[in-house]
């Protein structure tokens, strides 16, 4: 596919002395698209948390391209009731010295940026997630899904090499899954690596070019059609792949 824009070697990672994640061997190249797929507890987050420097590994090594990595965290991490409009929250992002998804109201500011390249860079990333018309609405005004579209949009302002997205489908309604499925083809077309977690084999199989499998280590890694045998499933989850999963994944009709 090209030039690698993430490769991770024998991470191993603990958080409270527990250990999370054993030995993960990953690598993202540009212009492709990831889906992390594994329960609750596999150690998904944590790995994204990893590649952007906010967990320190007990060994293994991350690298990434050049830029730094754009981040679509959960709902939850931004807050949402600070006074600031949809495009401020964009801009803030393309402005800020830390992490885009470190959005408490310490650390927002109102203020309009310095630079007309920034304010076109947050028209042109509201723009790619069909918020435009909404650049002046306070953020705490806005449904789940336009919600989720801002997150985006504050993780492409700065037009990444890399894109992380956490859980990105959930709990956003049809308009915005069908947009951000659009998108995150078109940005691969583009060239962008794109990890994303997921626990929606569906959207994964409609968005990802490969799956990989995550139970504190990488238990299978390769395109959803391949991935049908129980035994990896039974590996990752604890259950076996059933009839209909497996016919999902082979892009089949079970009935």
């Amino acid at each position: 596919m090209g030039t690698d824009a993430l490769r991770a070697e024998t991470l191993t990672v603990s958080l409270g002395g527990r250990p999370v994640l054993d030995r993960v061997d990953l690598a993202v190249a540009a212009g492709e698209t990831v889906g992390l797929i594994g329960p609750n507890g596999a150690g998904k987050t944590t790995l994204l948390r990893a590649v952007l420097g906010l967990v320190k590994p007990d060994g293994g090594t991350i690298a990434t391209g050049p830029g730094r990595p754009g981040y679509v965290p959960q709902k939850h991490e931004f807050t949402w009731d600070f006074p600031i409009t949809v495009h401020g929250a964009v801009l803030n992002a393309r402005n800020s010295t830390r992490w885009p998804f470190q959005a408490t109201a310490r650390k927002l500011r109102r203020g309009p940026g310095t630079r007309r390249a920034d304010r076109d860079a947050a028209g042109a990333a509201l723009d790619r997630v069909g918020l435009a018309d909404l650049a002046h609405r306070p953020v705490g005004e806005l449904s789940g899904g336009q919600r989720q579209r801002v997150l985006v949009a504050r993780a492409l302002v700065r037009e990444p090499g890399l894109l992380l997205l956490d859980e990105p489908f959930t709990g956003v309604d049809v308009p915005t899954q069908e947009l951000l499925t659009e998108l995150l083809v078109r940005l691969a077309a583009e060239g962008t690596a794109v990890l994303m977690t997921t626990h929606d084999l569906a959207q994964a199989r409609s968005t990802c070019s490969r799956l990989c499998l995550l139970n504190r280590t990488v238990v299978a890694d390769g395109p959803p059609a391949e991935l049908s045998d129980p035994d990896l499933w039974l590996r990752a989850f604890g259950v076996a792949a059933s009839g209909e999963l497996k016919a999902l994944l082979a892009g089949t009709d079970a009935r």
